[in-house]
């Protein structure tokens, strides 16, 4: 399926939940925000409905997210069915980790392909300022290290003012383990609209002084955006998601699905199709099809974070899906 400018449109981001069990500052207020009921939550058999017809326009690769998909009762068997949909190239998880090591005997069983695990500092003191909760960071670097001797895994860190000076030490997992080190420009969304921002550029400068060999490496890693770097010595490499500073719009390849039925072409504006009536309702499969048409079709030519008076998506990221 190509949109109106000719991108092909293969990877769907399907939000299971609203609810997170932490309150990441960047992310949502520290008193959180109002939650969806849960029967406005789309059933497990309705994110496959909209999984089957998306699969029947060649969308083939789909990312499980939230909040954190990992609250939600049932996720290791939803996996398994998603997995299992005849036409399925892909089937990853985001998650902060918390929740991950009890559960990954099961996702791995379930055919999970990989994770992406969010960990933006490794001083613990500063992940309780960061989460507003009483976690820590060891947790989660416990849950990196399981996943990495099992599955393709990538660490997500968001590039903030404060956590300047962990950029080498996250970067060292990189050097340490087979994972990718995804350093993710703050964009500004819901939690993040105020606030300074590092972009993707300085971090890049800041790993060469530990790193200079630090050089793009060939192909893609993944389905998304990012860009890559590896240096001699590490296992794993170093990536860059620079949607700010420089945009890439132009090969953009996803849609996403918030957990309440919205599906959403762009991050950046409000504009979409709720699927959810259709669902509920009476319509067919060739119905839920079209609307997923309606939704590629509208897909705009770019984002405007550089404008933000332009912006028209007001939501928190774990209102939209992450």
């Amino acid at each position: 399926m190509r949109d109106s400018l000719g991108r092909n449109i293969n990877y769907l981001r399907l939000s299971i939940t609203d609810r997170c069990n932490l309150r990441c500052r960047y992310c949502m207020p520290g008193d959180g925000v109002a939650l969806a009921a849960h029967d406005e939550l789309l059933r497990y058999e309705e994110l496959l409905r909209v999984a089957e017809a998306a699969i029947s326009l060649g969308i083939d690769r789909f990312k499980v997210t939230g909040g954190e998909p990992l609250v939600r009762r049932g996720c290791v068997d939803f996996v398994r069915s998603l997995k299992a949909l005849p036409g399925v190239r892909q089937v990853t998880l985001t998650t902060n980790g918390l929740l991950l090591p009890p559960l990954l005997d099961g996702l791995c069983a379930a055919g999970l392909d990989g994770v992406n695990i969010s960990l933006d500092t490794l001083d613990n003191a500063q992940y309780q300022r960061l989460t507003r909760r009483g976690h820590s960071a060891d947790e989660v670097l416990r849950a990196v290290r399981l996943c990495a001797a099992r599955l393709p895994t990538k660490v997500n860190a968001v590039l903030l003012p404060e956590t300047a000076d962990q950029l080498i030490p996250l970067a060292e997992l990189a050097a340490q383990l087979p994972v990718g080190v995804r350093f993710i420009e703050r964009m500004p969304l819901g939690a993040g609209e105020s606030g300074r921002t590092v972009t993707a550029d300085a971090a890049l400068d800041r790993l060469r002084t530990r790193w200079p060999s630090l050089a793009p490496t060939d192909g893609i890693c993944g389905n998304g955006p990012a860009r890559y770097f590896h240096a001699e010595g590490m296992q794993g490499c170093i990536g860059l998601i620079d949607a700010v500073s420089h945009g890439f719009c132009s090969r953009c390849n996803r849609l996403r699905l918030t957990s309440t039925g919205f599906l959403k072409p762009c991050l950046c504006y409000e504009q979409g199709v709720d699927l959810k009536p259709l669902l509920r309702g009476s319509a067919d499969d060739a119905a839920l099809r079209d609307a997923i048409c309606k939704a590629i079709l509208q897909k705009p030519a770019a984002h405007c974070f550089t404008q933000r008076d332009h912006i028209t998506e007001h939501h928190s990221m774990n209102q939209i899906g992450g």
